[in-house]
């Protein structure tokens, strides 16, 4: 481990290089779903992107109450969690998308290749979000997004023009809310966060079999979070309000 500032001790030191742990704890659990996908078990698949989502939703609030930053300088948390998330975010969504045979070739050939490096490039993007904790762009929710298209089945051409205008919108300046860190509306984005959850783990337990009332659900929330940003950043230009 790095050397510790003088104000922490050896305690503070092994509580942040816990945290450490758990954050690295989402590779495994990424490489438990890349082997899920490649024996096209998609249930598990999910299954453990869910779970490396919800360390990821958890690691970062521990990490500030503890000031891992602070106590460990030299581990950087940012970067693990960035590698971490490009698998679980989009990597693995990606080969899941294509070997599931969704689109069909070429096109699913196409199809990962503008979600694999549309994604690596936003990673690289160290002004990807506003000074209002906004993503700029798409912010690569990938998971998100194939596993609403493994519940709904749309056609194939539907399926291909979502990811190419997705792909696109990691490139524009437009506004995606950050579920936890805006603070607009976010008692209602964080509801509708939960219903989506909720729809999602019915997804899982049925084994993708479930009612038509479930998909559109899963539609209509992913909807609110993925135009949210939009809408609210057209608002303030109409007002005059310019965006930061």
């Amino acid at each position: 481990m790095s050397e510790v500032p003088e104000q922490y001790d050896r305690a503070d030191r092994w509580r942040a290089f816990a945290i450490h742990l758990l954050t690295a704890s989402g590779a495994f659990m990424a490489f438990l779903s890349l082997i899920a996908a490649a024996e096209q078990r998609w249930v598990a698949m999910f299954g453990w992107l869910g779970l490396a989502l919800f360390v990821d939703g958890i690691d970062g609030p521990m990490a500030r109450k503890v000031n891992v930053k602070g106590v460990l300088p030299n581990w950087s948390g940012d970067l693990l969690d960035s590698i971490i998330d490009y698998a679980t975010y989009a990597l693995i969504p990606a080969v899941a998308l294509y070997l599931s045979g969704m689109i069909g070739r070429p096109s699913s050939f196409v199809a990962a290749a503008l979600i694999v490096i549309s994604s690596a490039i936003y990673y690289a993007d160290t002004n990807m979000k506003t000074k209002d904790n906004f993503f700029r762009g798409f912010p690569v929710a990938w998971n998100f997004v194939v596993f609403t298209l493994f519940a709904v089945q749309p056609p194939a051409w539907a399926t291909f023009t979502l990811v190419v205008i997705c792909s696109a919108a990691t490139f524009l300046p437009i506004k995606f809310v950050h579920p936890v860190r805006v603070r607009i509306l976010r008692p209602v984005t964080l509801a509708i966060v939960a219903v989506w959850s909720v729809l999602g783990a019915l997804v899982l337990i049925q084994d993708f079999d479930v009612s038509a009332w479930v998909r559109w659900g899963l539609v209509a929330t992913g909807l609110y979070l993925l135009c949210l940003g939009g809408v609210l950043q057209l608002l303030d230009r109409l007002r005059g309000v310019r965006s930061t």
